[in-house]
């Protein structure tokens, strides 16, 4: 943090010396210069790289009036910023409007950046979407649906130092003809997200807001070092909100990515807000690509029908290494809930949770061994999921329903559970169950309800049982520089 306090020092020092260079343009343009420099801005922000080349999106005739399409100008823009990528890259400002645009690609060594108020509007006419296969570790669309699927508002594939960021910019998915569509059936395909990457690096999202993307929000795939996060305390990295009923608008999605962090995010979701994944039965386990290494911090979420933390139910592949700490829940359904089932095959192992303040809640942990959608008759009922050494730690949770439902498979129990320093407290009208425990074993210190017997108590002298590494994963050793850009 030292270092970007002073990359910060240093960046306002050139700020400084940019505005005294627009003093010297007054004294010896005249009048006209004066007129532009009164429109002058200097933004500032954190990224993993700066760049040397810039633009506006009305540079390539952009209109900002909120129902001119400006799907070419995106293309046009970004095609030309491309040829920068091997000269010290290239940054596309937008500009406050509303922009409406359908699906656009990014480009290698680009930054994107959303003035605070800006806002991307995600077209309605589905022209605009073009279609693309299913991902390989999913076999098929998402929605069930066997054909291809909607490409994402921002879309990447096969790309190298990329930064979506601004000043809290708005990105609107305007999701609710996409809802109403799919609950009706309507769909031949699935709906697209608001942004996904694939098989990328060093990927950079922060300081934006999401509001009713059409499905999930931010889906990076096959990607490593991608990272969410809050560089000044003053501003929230990412928020992304939408309609607590709105049909699998999860918040973001890790899946098959190694070395990912997220940071600082407010999350109210329509499905869980950070669902783990990497690939779907069958075609997950023949890719074999798992997520592990990520990092969960400061996260804040409501979703009273999903969970705070999912791992799956897309888990074919292996999630493992996955840390998370000081996560506020409010009126949300689970807090981390681990999902699978028979066919899934796959692992999650080494999950380590801690410092999770819960409020109204239907259950703080629930492990589910049946979830049971698949996509289609040709999953391997003989592919067992291994669930193993999980690890919850240091939780305090009040007006719950009940404490924890956990679910393992006959035959395959969910092994190596370890909850200590619990404390849940009850609603009026608690279960009379607090703890339902089947097909799982593992121990408990510290917690309140009592656990169920196949969780036996080791007494309070072993409060600290349960792990959380202490070692620091290469994602955070990511450095990242004071950028900035001028707009007239």
């Amino acid at each position: 943090m030292g270092d970007l306090w002073r990359s910060l020092r240093r960046t306002q020092v050139l700020n400084i010396i940019g505005l005294l260079g627009v003093l010297v343009l007054l004294n010896t343009n005249g009048v006209e210069s004066r007129k532009r420099a009164q429109n002058l801005e200097f933004f500032e922000y954190p990224a993993i790289s700066c760049r040397a080349h810039s633009a506006s999106l009305e540079d390539f005739g952009g209109v900002g009036d909120g129902t001119t399409s400006n799907t070419k100008a995106f293309k046009a823009a970004i095609d030309h910023l491309s040829q920068f990528a091997s000269d010290g890259g290239s940054q596309l400002f937008i500009p406050p409007g509303k922009w409406l645009t359908g699906s656009f690609n990014l480009t290698s060594h680009f930054t994107l950046y959303l003035h605070k108020d800006a806002v991307l509007l995600a077209s309605q006419d589905e022209s605009e979407w073009p279609l693309i296969k299913p991902l390989p570790s999913y076999g098929r669309g998402r929605d069930n649906a066997e054909g291809g699927r909607y490409s994402s508002l921002i879309f990447g594939t096969n790309l190298t130092d990329v930064v979506i960021t601004g000043d809290n910019g708005t990105i609107d998915g305007q999701g609710e003809l996409w809802w109403t569509k799919f609950r009706a059936k309507e769909l031949n395909y699935t709906r697209p997200y608001l942004i996904e990457i694939l098989y990328s690096e060093n990927i950079q999202i922060s300081s934006l807001t999401l509001i009713n993307s059409p499905s999930w929000n931010i889906h990076p795939t096959y990607c490593r070092f991608l990272f969410c996060l809050l560089i000044l305390v003053s501003i929230m990295c990412v928020t992304i909100l939408a309609p607590v009923t709105s049909p699998n608008t999860d918040g973001i999605n890790p899946d098959s990515c190694t070395n990912t962090r997220i940071e600082d995010c407010y999350i109210v979701s329509g499905d869980d807000c950070v669902a783990v994944k990497s690939g779907w039965d069958e075609y997950g386990i023949a890719f074999g690509m798992p997520t592990k290494q990520l990092v969960i911090r400061r996260l804040t979420c409501i979703s009273p029908f999903s969970a705070v933390i999912a791992l799956g139910s897309e888990m074919s592949g292996g999630i493992e290494d996955v840390r998370a700490e000081d996560i506020t829940a409010i009126d949300s359904e689970s807090g981390v809930r681990i999902k699978t089932a028979v066919g899934r095959g796959g692992f999650v192992k080494d999950i380590y949770v801690r410092g999770m303040a819960m409020k109204t809640m239907k259950w703080v942990f629930w492990m589910t061994g049946n979830y049971g959608d698949h996509p289609d008759n040709n999953y391997d009922p003989k592919a067992l999921p291994v669930i193993q050494n999980i690890n919850y730690r240091d939780i305090v949770a009040e007006n719950v329903t009940m404490a924890a439902r956990l679910e393992g498979i006959p035959g395959d129990t969910f092994s190596e559970i370890c909850i200590s320093n619990v404390t849940v407290g009850l609603t009026a009208k608690p279960k009379k169950l607090q703890w339902n425990c089947t097909n799982v074993e593992g121990i408990s210190s510290a917690v309140t309800p009592k656990p169920c017997e196949l969780l036996p108590d080791q007494g309070p002298e072993k409060i600290t049982q349960c792990n959380f590494p202490e070692d620091s994963l290469p994602i955070d050793n990511i450095k990242v520089k004071s950028c900035y850009y001028k707009y007239f």
